[in-house]
Formats: structure tokens, C-alpha cells, sequence
């Protein structure tokens, strides 16, 4: 499955099937809550959270493709990816795109 954040497929003429789209919420648990916390006082970067979203970006784009794959698509254009806290300690991670056909 070809994904592109372009909103063509170059060289080739496509059939737009649809909009796809993934997403999950991820969480750490609490132990990795309270380093995290305690590492924001000294500053630096949250591995744990890192890997969480790194995580969490994969899982959504795999189901994306999945809605993609169903529709019996070649590629999907325009893709994005959007994140928001749903609350403390816990993230969803959006993947979303145009599912399409070569011609």
C-alpha cells in the first residue's frame, strides 16, 4: 500500500474511493506516569511518552490501511495525522487520508 501525504499519485490516474481512517488511545501506566512527571522537572524528553505515541502512530496508520485494503484501494493520498489528550496521561492518535484506485 503506497501512503502519501500528497494529494496525487504522480504518474499515474486515480479513482478516489473514499475517505480511511485509523486511530487509537494509548496510555502508560501509572509507574511511568510518576517518572514522567518527575522528569518534567528537570526537563528533557519523555521517552516513555515518545515511544507511547511512536506506538500509538503505528497502530493507527495499520488501520487505516485496513479500512483502505477493504475498499480494495492502491494508495492513499492526503494523509494527516492528528493528536489530542483525551485526559491526563492518555492520547489519541488520528491517521486519516483519501483511500484510492489507479485507473
Amino acid at each position: 500500500m503506497l501512503i502519501l501525504t500528497i494529494n496525487s499519485v504522480p504518474g499515474r490516474d486515480i479513482e478516489a474511493l473514499g475517505i480511511v481512517k485509523g486511530s487509537t488511545i494509548q496510555s502508560k501506566h501509572i509507574g511511568k506516569d510518576i517518572g514522567s512527571g518527575f522528569k518534567t522537572i528537570i526537563g528533557g524528553e519523555l521517552k516513555a511518552y515518545t515511544q507511547m505515541m511512536d506506538e500509538a502512530r503505528q497502530i493507527a496508520t495499520d488501520r487505516m490501511i485496513g479500512e483502505a485494503e477493504a475498499l480494495g484501494a492502491d494508495a492513499i493520498i492526503g494523509v494527516r495525522f492528528s493528536t489530542s489528550a483525551i485526559m491526563q496521561g492518555a492520547a489519541e492518535m488520528l491517521a486519516f487520508g483519501t483511500a484510492v484506485r489507479y485507473r
